[in-house]
C-alpha cells in the first residue's frame, strides 16, 4: 500500500519553487508553469509525495507518450489522460521525445529535491527516458549556401521601404539597425541569438588592441537585464573583419554618440525577459518571406554554419569551444578549459581564429556600400 504521510506533490512542488538558494528567471518559471502543471495534473495534485512511485511516473510517461503538441489548446477542458487517449485514437503525431524527456527530467528534478529534503528515500523517476530517434547532430542543419544567399539577398540587405513592415519589400532605403546586423553578428561570431539582442553599446571594446563583443550578465552601463544559457557562454569573441569591411564599428560609434544603452534599442526584450523571443518570431516569418525556409534550420542555424567554418579552417577545438561558448565533450575532454570564456587564450590568437571563418560562395559584397 502507497504511503499516504507527509506532503502532497502540489506541496512540494511550491517548497520546490520558494526555495530561496535557487534563482529562476522569469522565462524559466513560465516554462514550469506549463510543465509542472501538466505533470501534477496526470498524477493528481493532492497525491501524497511518498506515494510518487516508480509505477506512477512510467504511467506519466507514457501518457506524455501519446500528447500531442499544443494539447491544451487543442483539447480545451479535457484531462491529460482523455486528451492522451484521444490524440492516440485520432492517431495524432505526439510530442517529440525531446520535449518529452524534458518534462520527465523536470519531475526528476523536482523528485531529486525532495530526496534532499527528506521528504522521499529515493527519486522514483530517476533515468527514466523514451529513446530519441533523432541524432543530436541532426537536430538543426546549418543554412546551406542557397539559404545564405537568399538571406543576404533580401530587400533587407539591398533596399527596401524600410525595416519595419516594410523589409521585405525592395525600395530605396538600406536601414541598417538590429534587423540587418543581428544575423550578420549570428553568422561571423557563432554568438546565441538572445546573446547579441541583448548587447549594450559597452559590450563592444578594444582589447588588446582588437575590437571585441563581451558576452556577460555584467553592464557597464547599469543594465540588469541580460540573461546567459550557461556558465560557458561568458566569453569574449573578437569581432570578425567581415562585419568591419560591412561598416559595424561605424554604427557602434555612432549609437555610442547619442545613447549609452542597447546596441539595438529598438529591439524589445518579451515578457519571458529574453530580447531573443521576440526576434525569434520576426526571424521565421523573415525566412518564409525570402525563401530559405528549410526543415531543421531556424536562427540556430547561424551557429552550426560557424561551427562548421571553425572546423573546415582547422581551427584548434579549445579555441573553437571558447569563441562559442561550448563545454568539452566529456569530463576526460582537455577543451573543457572553454568554461571560462577563452582561459589560456590571447586575444590575439582567438581573432586569429576567427578571422579564418569564411564562407565560400557567398557574395556580400552589395553589403560594404554605405
Amino acid at each position: 500500500m502507497a504511503d499516504q504521510s507527509g506532503p502532497s506533490i502540489q506541496q512540494v512542488y511550491d517548497r520546490y519553487l520558494d526555495d530561496p538558494s535557487v534563482v529562476r528567471s522569469t522565462k524559466t518559471l513560465l516554462a514550469y508553469r506549463s510543465a509542472y502543471g501538466r505533470l501534477i495534473e496526470l498524477i493528481s495534485p493532492e497525491t501524497p509525495i511518498r506515494a510518487v512511485t516508480r509505477e506512477v511516473c512510467r504511467e506519466v510517461l507514457d501518457t506524455l507518450r501519446y500528447l500531442p503538441p499544443n494539447a491544451v489548446k487543442r483539447y480545451r477542458g479535457l484531462s491529460g489522460l482523455e486528451a492522451a487517449a484521444r490524440a492516440k485514437a485520432e492517431g495524432l503525431t505526439p510530442m517529440g521525445a525531446l520535449t518529452i524527456n524534458g518534462h520527465i527530467q523536470k519531475l526528476s528534478a523536482l523528485l531529486n529535491w525532495a530526496l534532499n529534503e527528506g521528504y522521499i528515500d529515493r527519486n522514483p523517476a530517476r533515468g527514466l527516458k523514451v529513446i530519441d530517434p533523432v541524432r543530436r547532430k541532426d537536430k538543426r542543419h546549418p543554412f546551406a549556401p542557397w539559404q545564405l544567399q537568399r538571406i543576404f539577398g533580401t530587400p533587407l540587405y539591398r533596399g527596401c521601404q524600410n525595416d519595419e513592415t516594410g523589409y521585405a519589400r525592395p525600395g530605396p532605403n538600406r536601414p541598417k539597425r538590429g534587423r540587418f546586423w543581428v544575423p550578420l553578428i549570428g553568422l561571423y561570431s557563432g554568438m546565441r541569438l538572445n546573446e547579441i539582442c541583448q548587447l549594450d553599446v559597452t559590450d563592444v571594446r578594444v582589447i588588446d588592441g582588437v575590437h571585441c563583443f563581451v558576452i556577460t550578465t555584467h553592464g557597464q552601463s547599469g543594465t540588469t537585464d541580460k540573461r546567459l544559457k550557461t556558465g560557458n557562454a561568458e566569453r569574449i569573441v573578437p569581432i570578425h573583419p567581415k562585419l568591419i569591411e560591412i561598416s559595424l564599428l561605424d554604427y557602434v560609434a555612432r549609437l555610442g554618440s547619442l545613447r549609452p544603452g542597447k546596441l539595438f534599442p529598438e529591439l524589445s526584450v518579451a515578457c519571458t525577459g529574453y530580447y531573443s523571443d521576440t526576434f525569434s518570431k520576426w526571424f521565421a516569418n523573415f525566412l518564409a518571406k525570402a525563401g530559405a525556409k528549410a526543415p531543421r534550420t531556424s536562427f540556430h542555424s547561424f551557429r552550426h554554419n560557424f561551427r562548421d567554418a571553425l572546423r573546415e579552417a582547422k581551427v584548434e577545438k579549445e579555441i573553437a569551444y571558447a569563441l562559442g561558448g561550448w563545454a568539452g565533450d566529456g569530463p576526460d575532454d582537455e577543451s573543457a578549459s572553454a568554461e571560462n570564456y577563452g582561459r589560456g587564450f590571447r586575444i590575439a590568437a582567438l581573432y586569429d581564429a576567427i578571422a579564418k571563418v569564411s564562407y565560400p560562395g557567398l557574395d556580400l559584397h552589395h553589403l560594404e556600400q554605405p
